[in-house]
């Protein structure tokens, strides 16, 4: 594990609860006012009935208990779906957790979702085009050509029927990206710094607007942050306020390192995007 100096430690100390931090952060620059006007969450109740799980271990559940519990799961299972900034995406809430803690899942071709039985059923609905997997949520991006209207009814189906299903999120437990922003050995104070800035202060925001922001290089010449936006935030036409207003403005009071932030060029994330999953494919394969 990296030793921090006590000088970065200091620096580290800064970052949380200033008030000019609170100021540049979060509903401020992050997406501006817009995203109020755009609604709030609103709870959509599932219409479609859950089959009961089968019970794992011990004898068979009497028919009058598994139709209990299936009314009971059925009942209480409900799908909230929530606007972003992006009118291309949204995002949907089943109530459960989805990657939990263990980092975050972006795919944007049928080929990349084959490692995710939830990723592959949403894949299969006409005008989706890209999903990504928080915490607690799914972002499905869709054309523009196709209204949500037509959409809705497919996901929540798709979304419902994985969760009663039991089925795995992936078919291999090392599929979801593991966070980007941990500190490592060979990472450079400032590096370390941007890292602890992004995890503690930038994507939280960021998630609850469902996207995502990966962390892919720091130039120490120039001062350059290259940032990977995913979910939500990728095509969104607020992203460069995002990234200039927002992160940048908030990267460079914390850490004078940093001269500014980029976006990653689409085509180099999307090629090494496919470099991971031809890893993932071989692996599989074995």
């Amino acid at each position: 594990m990296l030793r921090l100096s006590s000088e970065l430690l200091k620096r580290l100390a800064c970052f949380p609860q200033s008030r000019q931090l609170q100021a540049l952060e979060i509903r401020g620059l992050l997406h501006e006012a817009r995203y109020h006007s755009w609604g709030r969450a609103t709870p959509l109740h599932s219409r479609w009935p859950l089959p009961a799980a089968a019970p794992s271990q011990g004898r068979s559940m009497p028919h009058s208990a598994a139709r209990e519990a299936q009314d009971m799961q059925t009942r209480s299972m409900f799908i909230q779906t929530q606007s972003t900034p992006n009118p291309a995406s949204l995002m949907f809430q089943p109530g459960q957790p989805v990657m939990g803690e263990t980092g975050s899942f972006n795919c944007s071709s049928a080929r990349e979702s084959m490692a995710s039985p939830l990723a592959k059923r949403l894949f299969n609905i006409d005008g989706v085009q890209g999903i990504f997997f928080g915490a607690d949520f799914v972002t499905v991006t869709k054309a523009d050509d196709t209204p949500w209207a037509v959409l809705k009814p497919d996901i929540y189906a798709a979304m419902m029927d994985h969760f009663s299903s039991g089925d795995p999120l992936f078919t291999d437990r090392d599929a979801g990206n593991a966070s980007n922003t941990m500190i490592h050995d060979d990472d450079s104070e400032v590096v370390a710094m941007i890292k602890e800035l992004l995890e503690t202060r930038i994507r939280p925001a960021v998630m609850e607007d469902g996207g995502d922001i990966v962390f892919q290089d720091f130039d120490e010449v120039s001062g350059v942050v290259v940032l990977k936006m995913q979910g939500a935030c990728a095509g969104c036409p607020s992203s460069s306020v995002t990234l200039k207003s927002g992160i940048e403005n908030m990267l460079m009071h914390y850490i004078p390192e940093v001269k500014s932030v980029m976006e990653a060029d689409p085509d180099e994330a999307e090629q090494a995007g496919m470099v991971e999953f031809n890893k993932l494919e071989a692996k599989l394969s074995v």
